[in-house]
């Protein structure tokens, strides 16, 4: 009767042993999952707030070549600024200053100056 006993404890422990690795690997699986869905969840809105900070830029860019439109500086300076054109008076020409010429190029790029 030892004699059957013997591979009957080793059937049971490599059995149980079987068990616990399948049960193990199945609760490790389910944990993946869920965690898999999470992931899923948080790239579905990471996605979303990703196309609607998309359209806020583009809303922005169209707004800010709005704002650049020398009729709308023209708008704000006269309106929110009570700022009018100068009288003629006012205007002061500036002289047109002689056109730079090769050589004054090469000692301001550095050449003759050392």
């Amino acid at each position: 009767m030892i004699a059957a006993s013997r591979p009957r404890r080793a059937f049971l422990a490599i059995w149980t042993l079987a068990i616990a690795a399948t049960v193990s690997a199945f609760v490790v699986h389910l944990a993946l999952r869920g965690r898999t869905v999470q992931l899923g969840y948080e790239l579905g809105r990471s996605r979303q707030e990703q196309a609607r900070l998309r359209e806020v830029k583009r809303v922005l860019e169209v707004e800010s070549a709005s704002y650049k439109t020398p009729e709308r500086v023209e708008i704000i300076a006269r309106t929110l600024l009570g700022m009018e054109p100068p009288s003629p008076d006012r205007i002061v020409p500036i002289a047109q200053l002689p056109a730079p010429s090769p050589q004054d190029g090469l000692a301001a790029g550095g050449e003759g100056q050392r």
